[in-house]
């Protein structure tokens, strides 16, 4: 009697180990390449971060924060957040506009026309206003050539 249990023991040893392989590669590797493959064919922007280009060459994903360091530029917000949010709340944008006029020589009434163009809403009363930085970035240089000269191809 106790070959025959210890038989059974090890064959539900074995299938269980079995079964975990088994799900392992199923969930761990196939469903994710399947997944992969198909985000490539039919959303290949998104799929890749949404890479943004200027002048046929990358600058930025729509999706992760880019470091902006110069004064003509809006910045990303550098609190206590995590770094990678692309976006920044409009009183954010409002506060800097005073810098980068100075910087720009545009005046602080057009960059709140641009800030307040580039405004993405929430979702009903949740949330607050915000701008992509990047997005609005790009719009400078594409608008007022003369003062972004430097990032003109």
């Amino acid at each position: 009697m106790n070959t025959v249990t210890e038989n059974k023991e090890k064959w539900n040893f074995k299938s269980i180990i079995g079964l975990a392989v088994v799900s392992l590669l199923i969930c761990g590797l196939l469903f994710p390449l399947l997944i992969t493959g198909i985000a490539q064919v039919f959303l290949s922007y998104q799929a890749n971060g949404e890479i943004v280009q200027l002048n046929g060459k990358d600058v930025g994903s729509n999706l992760i924060a880019q470091s902006f360091t110069l004064p003509i530029f809006f910045h990303p917000r550098n609190d206590s957040a995590s770094g990678v949010d692309p976006n920044i709340l409009l009183q954010d944008a409002y506060s800097q506009i005073t810098g980068i006029s100075n910087a720009t020589g545009i005046s602080s009434a057009v960059l709140m026309n641009v800030v307040n163009q580039n405004q993405e809403g929430t979702m009903w009363i949740f949330g607050s206003p915000y701008v992509n930085v990047l997005r609005i970035n790009l719009e400078l240089i594409n608008e007022y050539p003369s003062a972004y000269s430097e990032f003109i191809g």
